[in-house]
């Protein structure tokens, strides 16, 4: 692969992650304490990636796949993307704010399938190339908390009175729109296929038979279930964090990404070495940790429980999504490989998230103390009971089997 295009596709990727990190992290401490929106309110913002993971599938399989270059589709959604970011840092209430995040997360969702299809038309050995591209995206991620909180101090705790996280949407869309003109200049990548796909093959539903064996059954029921705790973490732990006093939350949040580099590089020889079955329950006990760390931490005496709780992202996200992707891989085979990753990712980022958004966002409402105040230590109490169960439930009822796993 030449340099240039080991560039091109890094800063891609750069690009595609700074602008999520960029905004979803702090999303729902501008909601509360700019826009004064309730849990319910907050849930319903951020179920929007719940419906754009529904809704792309119908984009690539429809679209991407059959009529355009990936690069054209690519940049075309990122410039729609700039257009609808910069609409998100100017609404002035709630019902202003929705339609626009929902639109934008159904413009993003696909973009995250586009970077991977015009990185790997590129690579001649994808398991050790792809890696040093992708990295890059999480390197952007972090870029972005430390530019909001060491940089702009967007999020301090005057930056968010004076409403400056409105700031994080006109910094995306110019990521966006720069992301969206350069999406043009990278390496072609034609159609993958121009034969015509049904329904159920675009949503990966012809690998619903492989549900007929019955630990993929559990593995698949299980994954839907540890989504919901998930989104927990997602919606309202930078929340969580400035509300308790913990100085620039989204810098502390990009200690997750950290963490997620160090423990997909440990992931191989982990799972080598005590299988799938234990990898993934470490994956599942770890959110149990997390949660009880942020239920019983604090800024003051207790400061170092939040932070391993956010350092244990790696593991709560590499052990169980990435071996799930392995295990996943390795049970449709060659034929269903493609319609089964389909299927868990609907299965997970659709329908498990989105109903996760919405319990997490109840449970957050019963426990409001006001509107930017919670009674923090007994919300955290339920996910992480929720992980349990699935842990003692998975633990259980699934057989161990040697799964491959190929560097």
């Amino acid at each position: 692969m030449k340099k240039s295009t080991y560039f091109q596709l890094s800063f891609m990727m750069f690009l595609e992650f700074f602008i999520w990190g960029g905004w979803f992290v702090t999303m729902g401490i501008y909601l509360t304490n700019t826009l004064g929106s309730d849990g319910g309110e907050t849930a319903m913002a951020y179920s929007t990636q719940s419906w754009g993971a529904i809704i792309a599938p119908f984009i690539i399989g429809l679209i991407a796949d059959r009529y355009f270059n990936a690069e054209r589709i690519l940049g075309v959604l990122h410039l729609v993307g700039a257009v609808l970011m910069y609409q998100l840092a100017n609404a002035e209430s709630f019902d202003a704010f929705y339609p626009y995040v929902l639109g934008y997360m159904i413009v993003y969702m696909p973009t995250l399938a586009l970077v991977n299809s015009v990185s790997f038309n590129q690579l001649s050995d994808p398991s050790k190339q792809f890696p040093r591209i992708r990295v890059w995206g999480t390197v952007g991620w972090i870029i972005a908390g430390i530019c909001i909180s060491r940089i702009f101090l967007w999020d301090s705790e005057s930056g968010i009175a004076d409403g400056l996280l409105r700031n994080t949407f006109l910094m995306c869309a110019i990521a966006s729109a720069v992301l969206g003109v350069f999406s043009f200049t990278l390496p072609k990548t034609p159609p993958s296929s121009t034969e015509r796909a049904s329904i159920s093959t675009i949503l990966g539903l012809d690998a619903l038979k492989l549900l007929k064996d019955r630990n993929f059954l559990i593995f698949f029921i299980a994954s839907v279930l540890i989504c919901i705790p998930l989104a927990f973490y997602y919606q309202h732990a930078g929340q969580f964090l400035g509300e308790v006093g913990v100085d620039k939350p989204a810098e502390k949040m990009a200690i997750g990404q950290f963490s997620e580099v160090f423990f997909m590089l440990l992931l191989p020889f982990f799972f080598m070495r005590y299988g799938f079955k234990k990898t993934i329950l470490v994956g599942m006990l770890a959110w149990t940790v997390r949660y009880l760390l942020f239920a019983y931490g604090d800024p003051d005496g207790m400061y170092f429980m939040l932070l391993i709780g956010i350092a244990l992202h790696g593991i709560c996200y590499d052990f169980f999504f990435v071996s799930g992707q392995i295990y996943t891989d390795s049970k449709a085979g060659e034929k269903y490989k493609s319609a089964a990753q389909g299927l868990i990712t609907l299965a997970t980022y659709g329908v498990g998230m989105l109903i996760g958004f919405w319990i997490a966002g109840k449970t957050t409402d019963a426990f409001a103390i006001s509107e930017t105040e919670h009674t923090w230590n007994q919300i955290w109490l339920y996910p992480a009971a929720f992980a349990a169960v699935v842990f003692v439930l998975f633990a259980l009822l699934f057989k161990n089997e040697k799964v491959e796993y190929q560097q």
